[in-house]
C-alpha cells in the first residue's frame, strides 16, 4: 500500500460528563429496576448509543403518553418543558431526570431573570429538544433568536428589562454575533455573554481550531441532528478546510482522501470514542495511517447522579 495517511486526533472529543452521566443513568436504572425503562426523547443524540441502550431493555418514545402508567420513566440529557413534567406527574411516572446539569441551570438562570421582572431571549435552534425544553421552564415562554438578523425584527414589553440566555451547544461565534446584536439594539440587556456554552461544546470547537491549520481534511463523527457536532463540521469550514460530518465509518467516501496527506478526526459531545477508532481502522483500508493525538484541555469533570439511584435499595423501597 503507497499512499500515506496522518491522522491527526482533536482534544478533547466525543463523550462529555452530561452524555456520561445520562448514560450511566439509563444503565443504573435498567439494573436497578429491571426492564423495560422507558425513556422520552433519545437519551443523547447519537443512533449508536441510543441502540446500545435499547438492547438492554430502554424503550425510547417521543411522547409522555407513550408510557404507560406507572412505569419508571427517564427524561433526555436534552431537558423537558414543564408541562412535560405536569404529564408525567398525571400518569404517575417514576421519573429520573437525566437533564444534562448545565441545560438545568440555563433554566434557572431564565426562571431567576423572570423572576425580577425581566423578559427573556433565548439564543438557539427552533425545535431542537433542549431549546424545547427552555422554552418551557420558563414562566411565560421567550423570544426565540437564532441569527444576528433575527434581533431587529423582535417585539419586545419593555427594552430596559431583557436577559437572554443561550443553548448549550452552539457555535461560540455565533453566540457572540447574536449577543453583539442584542446590545446593539438593547444597552440595557443582561446576560451571561458565552458562559452558558458549556465547557465541552467550548473545549471541542477550541481543539478543532487548534487542529484545522494541520490538516487537509476534518472528519467530524456525530449524528446529523447533533447541534454540537453540526457546530464541529462548521467550524472547519470556516477555517477552510473541507469538512464533512458522518456517523460512522460506514459514511466515509473514499474519495475524499484524493490528494490528501493528512486527515483531522474529531467528534461530537455524544458519539463514542468507539467509532472514532472504527473510522480509523476504515481509514487503514485506503492508505497507511499513522495516528497522533494531539494535547488538549484535560477534562475532569463529573456530575452527580440522582439520588433515586445511589441511595441504598432497602432505603428507597421503605419511603
Amino acid at each position: 500500500m503507497e499512499k500515506r495517511l496522518k491522522v491527526l486526533l482533536a482534544s478533547p472529543r466525543g463523550f462529555c460528563a452530561g452524555v456520561e452521566r445520562a448514560i450511566e443513568i439509563v444503565e443504573r436504572a435498567l439494573d436497578r429496576f429491571g426492564p423495560p425503562v422507558y425513556v422520552r426523547h433519545e437519551i443523547v443524540h447519537n443512533k449508536h448509543v441510543v441502540e446500545s441502550l435499547r438492547a438492554k431493555g430502554a424503550i425510547f418514545v417521543e411522547e409522555i403518553d407513550d408510557i404507560p402508567a406507572g412505569a419508571q420513566a427517564i427524561f433526555s440529557a436534552h431537558g423537558v418543558s414543564a408541562a412535560v413534567v405536569d404529564a408525567a406527574g398525571d400518569r404517575n411516572l417514576q421519573v429520573i431526570d437525566a437533564t444534562c446539569p448545565l441545560v438545568s441551570k440555563v433554566h434557572k438562570e431564565g426562571q431567576n431573570h423572570v423572576g425580577k421582572g425581566r423578559q427573556v431571549i433565548l439564543i438557539g435552534h427552533a425545535g431542537h429538544p433542549e431549546v424545547e425544553g427552555t422554552q418551557g421552564q420558563i414562566p411565560g415562554g421567550v423570544l426565540l433568536v437564532t441569527d444576528p438578523s433575527d434581533v431587529a425584527g423582535l417585539e419586545v414589553d419593555d427594552p430596559d428589562q431583557l436577559a437572554y440566555v443561550t443553548q448549550t451547544t452552539l457555535s461560540v461565534d455565533d453566540t457572540l454575533d447574536v449577543i453583539g446584536a442584542l446590545k446593539s439594539r438593547f444597552p440595557n440587556i443582561v446576560g451571561p455573554d458565552v458562559k452558558d456554552i458549556c465547557y465541552a461544546t467550548q473545549n471541542r470547537q477550541d481543539a478543532v481550531r487548534e487542529l484545522a491549520p494541520s490538516v487537509d481534511l476534518l472528519l467530524v463523527v456525530g449524528a446529523h441532528y447533533s447541534s454540537n457536532s453540526k457546530r464541529l463540521r462548521d467550524l472547519g469550514e470556516a477555517m477552510n478546510k473541507p469538512s464533512y460530518l458522518i456517523a460512522s465509518a460506514d459514511d466515509l467516501d473514499p474519495t475524499w482522501l484524493d490528494g490528501i496527506a493528512t486527515v483531522g478526526i474529531t467528534a461530537g459531545a455524544s458519539a463514542p470514542e468507539e467509532l472514532v477508532q472504527g473510522l480509523i481502522e476504515r481509514l487503514s483500508d485506503f492508505a497507511e495511517v499513522s495516528v497522533e493525538k494531539l494535547s488538549g484541555v484535560e477534562e475532569n469533570i463529573t456530575f452527580k447522579l440522582p439520588r433515586e439511584l445511589t441511595e441504598p435499595v432497602a432505603s428507597t423501597a421503605a419511603e
